[in-house]
């Protein structure tokens, strides 16, 4: 599996190793300030943080000393080793908050939910880059195989109940089936079908909690104390930062406890107060020239399951991003999903290295001929 071929230290991926080193500084400089309680010592968040950040460094070198391809052959694998780590978090795993997604490792609370986005698209990219269906596009038959595949982890994942990462996985899953072209039939019929479906969701499927999430959404100053005290002090702490920021460690809304979830779903609200527009639209523009690198990737690997597998992986960080800082800024309800690299949480920011990990793989490699 190891290919140690001396090309590979030549087109190393200095670009998205950049870019990543610049995302995580940043990060973690406001995971630093939004966790600081005012003694000498940083907070254990911003250790464990720091840890998990070095860990998934050295998982990034050794996933990109293997052949991506070869990868692919233990995708299913992998599939199956999440699936019954999710049932197995269902079954036993004690309830916190309600709800059934962490596995105490000791040293680590894994939330198997994450990697299953990762390991979805591994799979995916593997089902569709082995499928030829000429120009017509892919049918309703077609998609059977992919649907079951990502219907089981979407559905263990639902009733812990998790629906935003649920959500996640449909979404994964609609992005790369359009990206591999379907029919126009089969859209309309999808489409239809989604509709339906969203309809009775809202009627019988959604919990008390996740309908009031998203009524509360469409109208938060109904509720300002309750339900809607969210979103409204993360606005807050949003147009107060203004031009400029208030400065590092200057926040008002994190440091003196209004904004909820400071250091996870709401992250970025607190880099938002402290460094302002030019701040955030320094942020965002490094985070999105990563991303783009990512597509530049994807449209210049040497195979079919290299370009599906990169855009596969842009997706899942792209919209991961796009949900939490709608979400912040009121423009979507809050389901929980975080911003990657940029959150708090061992799961999602190993997860999401890995998937950097493999877009440098799949950048070193394409030169390689099969």
């Amino acid at each position: 599996m190891l290919r140690f071929d001396r090309r590979l230290i030549h087109h190393f991926d200095w670009i998205m190793l950049l870019m990543l080193v610049l995302v995580s500084a940043m990060s973690l400089a406001s995971l630093f300030s939004s966790t600081w309680s005012g003694g000498p010592n940083p907070s254990p968040i911003f250790f464990k943080q720091l840890y998990f950040f070095l860990f998934g460094l050295i998982l990034i070198l050794i996933l990109i000393s293997v052949d991506y391809n070869e990868l692919e052959k233990l995708s299913y694998l992998g599939y199956v080793a999440i699936c019954l780590l999710l049932l197995y978090t269902n079954l036993f795993v004690q309830t916190i908050s309600g709800t059934q997604r962490w596995i105490n490792l000791g040293f680590f609370h894994l939330q198997p939910s994450e990697p299953a986005k990762l390991i979805l698209v591994l799979v995916l990219a593997s089902v569709y880059s082995r499928s030829d269906v000429g120009g017509k596009g892919y049918g309703l038959l077609d998609l059977i195989k992919p649907g079951i595949l990502t219907g089981i982890p979407f559905v263990l994942i639902l009733v812990q109940p998790d629906l935003g990462t649920a959500l996640m996985l449909g979404i994964l899953f609609v992005s790369m089936t359009l990206f591999v072209k379907l029919r126009w039939s089969t859209i309309g019929i999808l489409g239809g079908a989604g509709l339906v479906l969203g309809f009775l969701g809202w009627k019988f499927a959604l919990k008390d909690y996740q309908r009031r999430r998203i009524e509360t959404f469409l109208n938060p100053e109904s509720d300002p104390m309750n339900h809607g005290y969210q979103i409204m002090q993360s606005k807050i702490a949003v147009g107060s930062g203004q031009g400029f920021g208030k400065g590092f460690m200057e926040g008002t809304q994190g440091h003196l406890h209004f904004l909820p979830e400071r250091h996870t779903d709401f992250a970025f609200s607190v880099w938002c107060e402290e460094w302002g527009f030019a701040g955030s639209l320094f942020f965002l523009g490094c985070y999105f020239f990563m991303l783009l690198w990512g597509i530049n990737i994807a449209l210049t690997a040497k195979d079919k399951f290299g370009v599906l597998l990169a855009f596969g992986l842009v997706m899942l960080i792209f919209w991961q991003a796009v949900i939490n800082l709608f979400m912040i800024l009121g423009f979507l309800p809050v389901v929980g999903i975080p911003l990657p690299l940029f959150s708090y949480g061992g799961s999602s920011l190993l997860t999401t290295l890995a998937a950097i990990g493999l877009l440098m793989n799949i950048r070193m490699r394409r030169f390689q001929t099969k």
